[in-house]
């Protein structure tokens, strides 16, 4: 088994790594830091968590033992997508250059220009930054990049994939070309294929495992989650998570909660504070220090829920999260790679769990594609409580027989509206008290009703608007002259073909 006494490294840069509990390389790093040390161009691509950040600072120590960089002219690079990796890496070169002299900068958004313009001033030998902060310096005129000897671009395509693509192409033409330049990553794309020929010249490809590839530690599985109601979905969601959370909670020391969108995160967050979860938000629009608070508390242990965007999925080591919760499904399907790598690093067992909803349903389709593998699909925790108590709520419920309905009938709107045992009822009883009814007549009342009938009705006066024949007579109704053969409009003499009748026409 190689160890890192055969890798040619500083003898500084071994007692560091000796007094920080290492031994023996990761693949990545036996495969890198040789033909690093040997100033070839380097294409890493390896699984999230294997060791990639130690495969270049290790050689860049080694190779900048020598040597002393000017004012505004670092002599070497870092590039990485986000604040946290960038600080992440910052920890690292702290951690593997204590016994030499070398100095680092870290150029990161959110902090003073001042201070980073102090430490540039006075020379720096590794400059660790973030695209946009980079180029604020060099426009400012305070940072000068003809001296960089190496450039090192960290999870590259992820650089090159979040519209850092201008960035890099013109930070590329800042740097000398005699550079040695390192590409590591999780994921290669094809279409940045192009992008890497062009940065790299003859690289050594050093790829450990297929790529998009997740680790074996890590027990996978996704809940198909469909709403009630499409106002509901965020609600019933949410408690979902809550739900897993609780499913988990023997295992669950601390986890990560991924969302796809800033707001979902806030959202998320601010739900599980409520419901008495240690929960606390991180992402782009949050102040520096305040994610660097969040992220030292849940480092150390202080924090038990992260919930995070897309920011906390790269690089960020973490070595002792035990779950990883992805409340959305990402949206690029290399991002679920990068999401759950934060679990199950170092040899250690983790746990992942997605819940998908509807829309979800491609992008999850496209991630079991990257992965080349079918997903474990988990029961929702919520429809099983409910199956487990529907039994006991029959249970419970008193039977027909048992204790009768008592429950009044409920009236309707419309009073006209009647039940059908009513309306029978009704009917029953009217017939049944009929003939009662007439025997208990008054006989006042008997005559009264006589009197009525025998009393000739008026006649109807007749309609002015009806048309007098030439007689003087008044026309029949309408209604009667359809059944009179008499044709109406020709006075007395009526030619006899008018009066014949169709009905009375033989038949052939």
């Amino acid at each position: 088994m190689t160890k890192f006494t055969d890798l040619n490294l500083n003898p500084k840069v071994l007692k560091a790594i000796e007094e920080a509990g290492y031994d023996s390389p990761t693949p990545i790093q036996a495969g890198a830091i040789p033909p690093a040390l040997t100033g070839r161009d380097v294409l890493g691509i390896a699984q999230t968590g294997t060791g990639k950040t130690a495969s270049f600072t290790l050689p860049m120590i080694t190779m900048l033992a020598r040597g002393r960089a000017r004012a505004r002219m670092p002599r070497s690079l870092v590039l990485c997508p986000t604040r946290e990796l960038a600080a992440q890496v910052a920890e690292n070169f702290d951690t593997y250059a204590k016994y030499t002299k070398l100095t680092k900068a870290l150029l990161i958004g959110g902090v003073s220009f001042k201070e980073q313009d102090k430490l540039i001033d006075k020379g720096v030998d590794v400059l660790i930054a973030t695209p946009g902060r980079l180029l604020d310096h060099h426009e400012r005129g305070k940072l000068i990049l003809t001296d960089v000897k190496v450039m090192v671009i960290d999870e590259a395509d992820r650089m090159l994939d979040m519209g850092f693509i201008p960035d890099i192409e013109r930070i590329f033409g800042l740097t000398p070309f005699t550079r040695q330049t390192l590409f590591f990553s999780a994921t290669m794309a094809p279409e940045i294929e192009r992008i890497t020929n062009t940065f790299l010249s003859n690289p050594e490809r050093i790829e450990m495992a297929r790529q998009a590839t997740t680790s074996e530690n890590i027990e996978q599985g996704v809940v198909m989650f469909k709403a009630s109601r499409k106002d509901r979905e965020a609600t019933e969601k949410r408690k979902v998570l809550r739900a897993l959370i609780d499913l988990e909670a023997d295992k669950c020391t601390n986890a990560i909660i991924f969302c796809n969108r800033k707001m979902d995160v806030d959202a998320v967050a601010k739900s599980l504070k409520k419901y008495k979860y240690d929960a606390a938000p991180i992402h782009g629009d949050l102040d520096q220090s305040q994610r660097t608070r969040t992220l030292e508390g849940f480092r150390n242990g202080e924090l038990r829920f992260l919930v995070a965007s897309d920011v906390a999925a790269r690089g960020l080591d973490v070595p002792s999260v035990s779950h990883v919760f992805n409340f959305d499904v990402p949206s690029h399907a290399e991002d679920y790679v990068h999401r759950i790598g934060r679990t199950g690093r170092a040899g250690r067992d983790g746990k992942a769990i997605m819940i998908c909803s509807p829309r979800d349903e491609k992008n999850f389709e496209d991630v079991e594609r990257l992965v080349q593998k079918e997903i474990p699909r988990v029961e929702n925790p919520l429809a099983t409580k409910a199956k487990a108590e529907a039994p006991a709520a029959e249970a419970a419920a008193p039977s027909e027989e048992a204790a009768p309905t008592t429950e009044k009938p409920k009236r309707t709107r419309s009073r006209s509206r009647k039940k059908p045992e009513t309306v029978e009822a009704a009917a029953t009883e009217a017939t049944a008290d009929a003939p009662a009814v007439e025997e208990t007549k008054a006989p006042e009342a008997k005559a009264a009703e006589a009197k009525v009938s025998e009393t000739p009705k008026p006649e109807p006066k007749s309609d002015r608007r009806t048309p007098r024949s030439r007689s003087g007579g008044r026309k029949n109704d309408r209604r009667d002259d359809r059944n009179s053969n008499t044709v109406v409009g020709l006075g007395d003499h009526t030619p006899s073909f008018i009066e014949f009748s169709f009905a009375d026409r033989p038949k052939n």
